[in-house]
This record gives structure tokens, sequence and C-alpha cells, in this order.
């Protein structure tokens, strides 16, 4: 035991004398605290950062970066190419309608006009048809007129003829001579008034 004391205390007492130099290992090789902040490192965590930082720097500045910044190049010429493919289209939209516009205007000018030569050509016929049922009804009118006429006086003929046989038939009725040519004298001065 002896010995195991012995060696033990020699492990403290090379502790003490390594921690009292300044290094931060310990009896059995181990760290004591942390190792982040033991004095003698910092040199050694110093290289490494620097190390670490410049293959990062590397790394980002010859394959990450360009390629992000080819990416973004590209976004940026889509963008462009798309904006001025929008304006394009735009431009091309406005010229669509105004040649809409314009064809409008003018199939509504040709219906206006197409209507106004129906019209005309309606009125037309209208004007020649009214004219021509015009100058049939003025015919069936003459006509008309000519048969009133004739109506009239064969009317007229009759009743002086009925008259004529009837004043005869009341002379003889009431007992006088009835003569003909003074029946028809009488009922000829009636009818005039």
């Amino acid at each position: 035991m002896a010995t195991e004391t012995t060696a033990a205390d020699a492990a403290h007492g090379a502790a003490q004398g390594a921690v009292e130099a300044g290094t931060c290992v310990g009896a059995n090789g181990s760290a004591i605290g942390m190792p982040q902040l033991c004095a003698d490192w910092i040199p050694n965590q110093i290289f490494w950062l620097v190390v670490t930082l410049g293959v990062i720097f590397f790394v980002l500045s010859r394959i990450a970066l360009p390629r992000i910044g080819a990416v973004l190049a590209e976004r940026q010429g889509t963008i462009s190419n798309d904006i001025a493919a929008a304006e394009e289209l735009k431009l091309k939209a406005v010229a669509a309608e105004r040649a809409y516009d314009e064809a409008l205007a003018k199939a509504r000018a040709d219906a206006n006009k197409i209507v106004a030569e129906a019209k005309a050509d309606i009125q037309k016929e209208l004007d020649a048809a009214l004219a021509k049922a015009d100058a049939e009804i003025a015919v069936k009118s003459a006509e008309s007129e000519k048969r009133i006429a004739e109506i009239r006086a064969g009317a007229m003929e009759a009743v002086a003829q009925v008259a004529k046989d009837t004043a005869g038939e009341l002379v003889l009725a009431l007992g006088g001579s009835a003569d003909a040519t003074a029946v028809a004298e009488a009922v000829s001065a009636r009818l005039k008034g």
C-alpha cells in the first residue's frame, strides 16, 4: 500500500506542478476545467479557427457564392425577360384592342349603311306598292261610282214607274179615270220637287 500511496502522491504532485506550470492537464491526463479557456491551448485553437474559417471562406467564395450568384443572375435575367415580354404583350394587347375598336366601329358603320340601304329599298318597294294600290283603288272607286250612279238611275226609274203605277191604280180605285199622260206628268212634277 505504501507503493500505491506513493504513486498517488506522485501523480497528485505532478498535477499540482502542471497546474502551477500552466498546463491544463490533470494527473491522469484529463483536462482540468474547460479546455476552451485553457491559456496553453489558445494558440492551437486560434490556428484551427483560422484554418476552418479559411476553408469555409474558400468553399463559399469558390463554390457556393458563385453558384448562388449564378442562380440570382439567372433569376434576374428571367425576371427582366419576363418583364420585357410582359411589356411587349401589353403593347400588343393595346394594339389589338385599338384594332378591335376600329373593326367594331367599321362594322357598326357598315351595319348602319346596310340598314339604311335596306330601309331605302323597302321604302321604294312600299311606295311602288302604295302607288299600285292607289291606282287599283282609284279604278275600283271609279267603277263603284259608275255602278252606284247606274243603281241610282235605275232606282229612280223604278221609283218613278212604281209611283206612276201606284198613282194610276189609286185614281182608278178612287173612282176617277186614269189618264196615263196626266199621271206621268203629276208624278214627274212631284219627283222633281
